[in-house]
């Protein structure tokens, strides 16, 4: 992991190729930090812990077999 310090109105690229991400330290409070990306937008940009959430759900729906989930939406019919 490279460990960059920024100031306030400072910024750092990140370059793969031709695609450019412009990653900049736009406000500072307290425990926080606010910053700005700046990348095309075919680029996705997601936050981890909504990856590490999804990835805990997929793990979870496969604990719960197929019938169950059958027995399920048959009571939720009735």
């Amino acid at each position: 992991m490279l460990v960059i310090t920024r100031k306030l109105n400072e910024s750092i690229i990140i370059q793969a190729g031709d695609t450019k991400i412009e990653i900049a330290v736009l406000d500072t409070a307290k425990d926080k930090v606010k910053i700005g990306v700046n990348a095309p937008r075919e680029v996705e940009i997601v936050r981890k812990e909504l990856i590490i959430a999804e990835a805990s759900n997929v793990e979870a729906s496969k604990a719960v077999s197929k019938d169950a989930l059958d027995a399920l939406l048959k009571n939720m019919k009735k």
